[in-house]
């Protein structure tokens, strides 16, 4: 029966391994987008891992600074820092936006002339807090440059964004010199972290452009209600309020060695009236409800891509088979049992997903670096795609099988 079957294939191995390097794109396409999912998993965990924090405390009733929005008074950190079994706590904000990238020597005065010829990165500015590295929100760790030391007008990029040491980019009004580069910072979407001081992020997310302001400022002077002539001084206040941004997303928590951090977080949410976040909990809203569409959307074209090289299988197979009617016939009529036949047409069903396995797993290798997300092989998927592989073969192979057990045998002396 093996030796049918192989020398069955090398009667026709033009066809045979030409259809599998075409079912073998198609595994690695298939193999791809399992990698996909992964990274994506692999991205928000990174994003958590990363940041160091232990807790995630955020604005009441949200779900935290990457699935909602979230904004707190920036002094909301000094009283989270003074509760039992807090061992430092941080402020930080998100902002997702393009960051201009300066093709000249990134002053003020020419910012306004090259940022419109210059290029763009799509990338998460993340502001945070003075202190150093290990402070919650800071890289841990960078492959080149240093970390920030000045208050202002520097910045720390993660290499996926393209950005060099010494590269100029613009962040809303303020020019930032990149002086330090770390890996794997990025968002749970996969889009590279920019670190900029906490002051200046405060005024790229929530300071409002100069004409707002004056328009502000026009509407509030008008109003008679802020000209009390009792109240001196009223005035300039509400201008002085509008004009300032004490504002952040979220303040990340490290717990204390020896202390639960269900119980700290309890002791937050009861005491401070805010939504306090653990590490579990905030990686079951990272992939159980931001890549939960993404993941069914995956999972639908697995599906599809799973149907199409079953269809591929069973025609390839169906067609081989169609081809040597009148040698089956003659097996049948020396008397060859039918489960021979069926065992043969199932072993070239499971060469040819072999083949295409091999040329699917190495087409995946090498077009997971090229892709702009992130792409992670696991073993896992490998050892599940090759089994789910050999299975579509076999269930494939029945309609060839059908058509040669209904081979009669008188056609092997018929004209």
């Amino acid at each position: 029966m093996i030796s049918l079957a192989g020398r069955d294939i090398l009667h026709a191995w033009g066809k045979f391994v030409f259809t599998g390097i075409g079912l073998g794109l198609l595994i690695g396409v298939t193999l791809t987008m399992a990698g996909v999912y992964r990274g994506m998993v692999d991205d928000g965990r990174a994003l958590l891992d990363n940041s160091g924090a232990d807790i995630w405390v955020v604005q009441q009733g949200t779900l935290g600074p990457y699935a909602e929005p979230s904004s707190l008074n920036d002094s909301t950190w000094r009283s989270l820092r003074a509760l039992p079994g807090v061992q430092d706590a941080a402020n930080v904000t998100y902002l997702t936006m393009q960051v201009q990238r300066l093709a000249g020597n990134g002053s003020a005065a020419d910012a306004a002339g090259t940022a419109r010829a210059a290029s763009d990165v799509r990338a998460m500015v993340v502001g945070i807090a003075p202190g150093g590295s290990g402070t919650p929100g800071w890289p841990p760790y960078l492959v080149a440059g240093r970390q920030l030391t000045r208050s202002h007008y520097e910045a720390v990029a993660d290499i996926a964004s393209g950005l060099a040491l010494g590269e100029r980019i613009q962040i809303r009004r303020n020019v930032y010199t990149v002086v330090g580069l770390t890996r794997r910072m990025v968002s749970s979407g996969g889009d590279p972290m920019v670190f900029i001081p906490l002051k200046d992020a405060q005024a790229a997310q929530f300071l409002r452009d100069n004409d707002a302001l004056w328009q502000s400022r026009h509407r509030t002077a008008a109003n008679p209600a802020f000209n009390r002539p009792g109240v001196p001084g009223l005035l300039d206040a509400v201008i002085a309020s509008q004009s300032s941004n004490p504002s952040v997303n979220a303040v990340l928590v490290r717990v204390r060695p020896g202390h639960d951090a269900e119980e700290v977080a309890a002791s937050i949410q009861r005491w401070q009236r805010l939504t306090a976040t653990t590490r579990a909990q905030m990686e079951d809203i990272l992939v159980g409800k931001l890549i939960a569409t993404s993941a069914k959307q995956i999972g639908m074209f697995l599906a599809i891509l799973a149907l199409v090289s079953a269809a591929i299988v069973a025609f390839i197979i169906y067609t081989l088979t169609l081809g040597k009617i009148r040698e089956i016939a003659v097996l049948k009529l020396i008397g060859t049992k039918n489960r021979t036949i069926a065992g043969m047409i199932v072993q070239q069903a499971l060469g040819l997903g072999l083949i295409g396995f091999v040329v699917g797993k190495i087409s995946a290798t090498l077009m997971a670096p090229a892709f702009p997300k992130y792409v992670l092989l696991v073993p896992e998927d490998t050892a599940m795609g090759l089994a789910a592989i050999l299975a579509i073969c076999v269930l494939a192979s029945g309609v060839a099988i059908r058509a040669a057990l209904r081979v009669d045998p008188a056609e092997a002396v018929g004209g």
